[in-house]
């Protein structure tokens, strides 16, 4: 098929012959690690620590100034990881503010960054020294509770006294109840005014309670902030697992599957040991040669500094990458992101590549401009960039990006999620876009929009939007549980019919602040009703608060089913992925843990899933006029429920922005007696292909043209 736009070619592909040694990327991304440490970043920079430092050690100080600087000079020792000395620095400040007794008596910062030192210390020293499945699960029980108890007595204290002179700080009486939780002195041991109601923790429904295997199975990876990608890297017919992180010194691990929930580490040798500081991965056959190839997005969050070359890497089939980014011409121009989508955006049967980037010219004209970028796969191993001529160059701050056939033409459509108002790209159906978000009413939420994605909510064969909120505060997550009015912005969730969206997200029971980064959506009871995972968080240490967990119930609402299922972690997620790693039928979740500081270190969870008694059927889609990756295929499979027939909608390759589930579809089934048939919409036709026959509690791959299925083996393990 001949191309609808012609992309500028940035340089002709030689594949994996093409690409540099691995030892030289790992020296190019160590350079690039050094850099960032010596600067002035917000989140990685050295600078600020020599320039306090320099300045404290002038004479002419007066001590309020001292004290002053002291404190900050403490706030980014904390930051930087360097306890013992942030310990020090406060305890100068603090005997430095007895110099100034009015100012002291009315002042509550420096209580509040020791609190917050004492709570850095208890984590450190009770739910990373001594971690178990319990750790950081709220509400605090069982293993949760802390054993070295003195850190989080001395946070009390200073909570305490900050709460006395300030009994309405909603953000200190949050703090106050975790670290009273970690002491086994919740609720009776909170004063009344202060408490967060225990009612507020409560689940709407009970699914069983999944337990975090991570350390167990030895893929608790330790790290800051991050992604994840599930799919089959090996080709052995089991899924792995690809994690990241945004530490510009830390490495990607791959963690191969065996029978059963069962893993073994890959990463050496596997070419992802030298990607250093890889923030999020989108895995997808690219080049269609029957293996999953991953592209890596960096810079996230780090504005000018973020201009740092993302990755294409090339599979070999066996578990084994090539960087070849500057063979395909992907390598430049570098911009700050996290976000990608991959999908054919016309129809020409390879698949494209967005990349949605942090441009700050919208907010501010003096920044800087980093355009979203749309690469158009050649066929021959080589992108060309033509988003200027596609329409989609966004020119705003990009935090998440997500693809799907919205209004049911057989062409893939983009939704951008920005930091200010958001887009909805319609495709014409020869890879040209229009905004027409203001038409439909998506372009919110206000302010700052995050982790978005099409998915099915009702069943009805049209996709529904779903969009993040991240226009809110720690203090506004604490109000809603202490049942007080906040200022958080909700997120939104815009349900389709018949191509027209209504924004529905307070009636299904989403009208909360929650501060989600990672998020995705998968089936957590195989009822075969789509819920969502968010993980929750942002940069500041003290904002612990809990992933939030919703249950679909029949598409008429979301339930909160967090405690009950055990999944309200504290620490900050990103990277979401629900699989059914153990092909028992039910999907299981895997969290990447950590936030942005160097001190903001966590190990990953992998949340094995207790089981539901529903029936499943995972389907394995693989094109051939279309993309091999099928992704923009529907599937409906249509089931006998309790004497009913049932139709269940799954769009393949709609995922979310921050969240890495496989392309396989892992559909659950609910009670059905049987399955009536699967019918297949491949992307760029509006012609169902239909199948009968297929058995329940099965595996299955359907080759686009075959006129049957192949069922696949299951290893769910003795």
């Amino acid at each position: 098929m001949r191309r609808a736009l012609s992309a500028t070619r940035i340089s002709r592909a030689g594949g994996a012959a093409a690409a540099a040694p691995p030892a030289a990327y790992k020296a190019e991304f160590i350079a690039i690690a050094e850099a960032l440490e010596a600067g002035n970043n917000r989140f990685l920079g050295q600078g600020n620590l020599r320039d306090l430092s320099r300045e404290l050690r002038d004479p002419r100080l007066n001590a309020e100034r001292r004290m002053a600087l002291s404190a900050r000079l403490a706030s980014e020792l904390l930051r930087a990881g360097r306890l013992e000395d942030a310990g020090a620095k406060i305890d100068q400040a603090m005997r430095l503010a007895r110099r100034f007794p009015d100012f002291a008596a009315q002042d509550t910062s420096r209580f509040r960054l020791r609190a917050l030192w004492h709570l850095r210390n208890a984590e450190l020293e009770n739910c990373i020294t001594l971690r178990n499945a319990d750790c950081c699960l709220l509400p605090l029980e069982g293993g949760g509770r802390h054993r070295i108890k003195g850190p989080a007595e001395a946070a009390r204290r200073d909570y305490g006294r900050i709460l006395q002179r300030n009994p309405e700080d909603a953000e200190v009486r949050w703090l106050y109840n975790i670290v009273s939780m970690a002491l086994g002195e919740y609720p009776d041991g909170v004063e009344e005014d202060w408490r967060v109601p225990e009612q507020r923790f409560a689940s709407q429904a009970d699914i069983g309670r999944f337990v975090d295997v991570g350390g167990e199975l030895g893929v608790d990876v330790f790290d800051l902030c991050g992604g994840v990608a599930v799919e089959d890297f090996n080709g052995d017919g089991r899924l792995d697992v690809v994690t990241s992180t945004y530490d510009p010194r830390g490495e990607m691990h791959l963690f191969l599957g065996g029978s059963g929930l069962t893993f073994r580490d890959g990463s050496k040798g596997s070419g992802l040991e030298d990607q250093l500081g890889a923030f999020n991965p989108f895995p997808a056959d690219y080049d269609a040669d029957g293996d999953v190839d991953l592209f890596v997005a960096r810079g996230g969050w780090l504005q000018d500094d973020g201009k740092i070359r993302n990755s294409l890497l090339q599979n070999d089939g066996s578990g084994r990458f090539t960087d070849v980014t500057r063979a395909v011409g992907l390598a430049a121009p570098a911009y700050p992101t996290q976000a990608a989508v991959w999908g054919d955006f016309d129809g020409d049967g390879q698949l494209d590549l967005y990349v949605a980037n942090e441009s700050r010219s919208g907010m501010d004209r003096k920044a800087a401009t980093f355009p979203s970028q749309l690469y158009r796969y050649d066929g021959d191993g080589g992108f060309g960039e033509c988003a200027a001529e596609a329409g989609v160059q966004n020119e705003r701050f990009a935090k998440g990006v997500t693809a799907g056939d919205y209004d049911n033409d057989g062409d893939l459509d983009l939704y951008v999620s920005n930091w200010g108002p958001n887009r909805l790209y319609r495709n014409d159906g020869k890879g040209h876009f229009q905004d027409v978000a203001g038409q439909h009413g998506v372009h919110e939420p206000r302010g700052r929009s995050f982790a978005t994605w099409f998915f099915d909510q009702d069943n009805d064969g049209w996709l529904d939007l779903f969009v993040t909120a991240f226009q809110a505060k720690l203090e506004d997550v604490a109000l809603w549980y202490l049942g007080e009015a906040d200022r958080g912005v909700r997120p939104k969730l815009f349900q389709n019919r018949d191509g027209r969206f209504q924004d529905r997200a307070v009636e299904l029971g989403l009208d909360r602040p929650m501060l989600p980064m990672g998020a995705t959506f998968g089936d957590l009871d195989n009822d075969g009703w789509l819920d969502v995972y968010l993980a929750t968080g942002d940069v500041g240490l003290e904002t612990l608060t809990p992933n939030v967990v919703l249950r679909n119930a029949g598409g008429q609402s979301f339930q909160d089913v967090t405690t009950a299922a055990g999944l309200g972690h504290l620490q900050k997620g990103h990277g979401i992925a629900f699989a059914d790693l153990d092909d028992d039928g039910d999907q299981d979740l895997y969290n990447q843990l950590g936030g942005f500081f160097p001190v903001d270190r966590f190990s990953n969870a992998l949340f094995e899933n207790p089981g539901h008694g529903a029936r499943f059927l995972h389907v394995r889609l693989e094109g051939t006029q279309s993309n091999r990756s099928a992704i923009g295929a529907r599937l409906d499979v249509f089931v006998e429920e309790d004497g009913q027939e049932r139709r269940i909608h799954r769009a393949v390759g709609s995922v979310s922005s921050f969240g890495g589930s496989p392309l396989r579809q892992e559909i659950g089934l609910g009670s059905a007696q049987r399955i009536l048939a699967v019918e297949v919409t491949w992307p760029g036709s509006r012609r169902a292909v239909r199948y009968e026959g297929i058995p329940l509690d099965a595996s299955i791959r359907i080759v686009e043209g075959e006129e049957n299925f192949a069922r696949l083996p299951l290893y769910p393990g003795g």
